[in-house]
């Protein structure tokens, strides 16, 4: 395919994903009370709790807000773009089998034809794995925040915008999923023969280290509790591709050369296999 070809095909399939988006985005405008109220949920129900104290009395009616779940709009403006908000990432989130898809029908045609037919698992494997983070990140929520709202003094309330409640919402969400990706990654460089499980074994404690650190820095709450959901969760998803990185080595008969490679000093020079070639 040429340049051009490629520019076209990547701007067809972007409008199919993005059609995907604006569809779903207006169904989910139109079911936004359960949709609203699902989100919502991991904060209302610590309501109750004595960790989470609400403002002096009559503050939340002057605002807004409702006795039951003391989150606020604070503009005229911000209603309508709450709700824009909550239906688009509902769209993003739900339309994933269509906007994964599409990444990879792009990338199809790089590949050799035996590299092909794992099309169709890496969208049965990615949807799966991304609404799997989503999920975590929606249960662990409550967890981290009920953490740090137990910092407030219990003579004072916490006043909470919804649109400061929803941004942390949505970068959860969007966090764990594309963590939980990366497994798939992994094992998708491995088929492709960039990364063996040898190299993959020879940088597991510094890929282990690597992803507690990412878990602090991406977790937008900065809460212990949710930096170590997401560490552990990412760790043992590693642990898995490279497992399954062992198994495909071992089915394609690669590791004897790599390993002796690595057996080699970083100032040896390596042999060269003039009769080697790729199936």
């Amino acid at each position: 395919m040429t340049l051009g070809e490629h520019l076209r095909e990547l701007r067809n399939r972007l409008a199919i994903a993005l059609l995907a988006i604006l569809v779903l985005t207006i169904v989910a405008w139109f079911l936004y009370k359960p949709i609203f109220g699902f989100l919502t949920g991991p904060f209302c129900e610590m309501s109750g709790d004595a960790q989470v104290q609400p403002p002096p009395a009559g503050a939340i009616e002057d605002v807004g807000g409702t006795p039951g779940c003391p989150l606020y709009f604070t503009s005229i403006f911000q209603p309508f773009l709450i709700r824009l908000k909550v239906s688009a990432l509902v769209a993003v989130v739900v339309s994933s089998p269509v906007w994964f898809y599409q990444i990879w029908g792009f990338v199809t045609p790089g590949l050799r034809r035996n590299e092909r037919k794992w099309s169709l698992a890496f969208v049965l494997t990615a949807v799966p794995l991304f609404l799997l983070g989503a999920v975590l990140a929606y249960l662990v929520m409550s967890k981290g925040l009920a953490l740090l709202l137990s910092f407030v003094p219990d003579e004072y309330g916490t006043l909470i915008g919804i649109d400061q409640y929803m941004t942390y919402t949505a970068a959860m969400i969007a966090i764990f999923g594309v963590a939980f990706e990366l497994p798939l990654l992994i094992l998708l460089l491995n088929l492709a023969g960039v990364l063996t499980f040898a190299r993959l074994k020879q940088w597991q404690r510094r890929a282990i280290l690597l992803i507690f650190v990412f878990a602090a820095v991406a977790t937008p709450s900065q809460d212990p509790f949710s930096m170590l959901a997401l560490g552990l969760s990412m760790t043992v998803l590693f642990e898995a591709s490279v497992l399954l990185a062992y198994l495909n080595d071992r089915r394609r008969g690669v590791g004897s050369v790599e390993a002796a490679y690595d057996e080699l000093d970083d100032d040896q020079a390596s042999p060269l296999e003039m009769n080697r070639t790729d199936a």
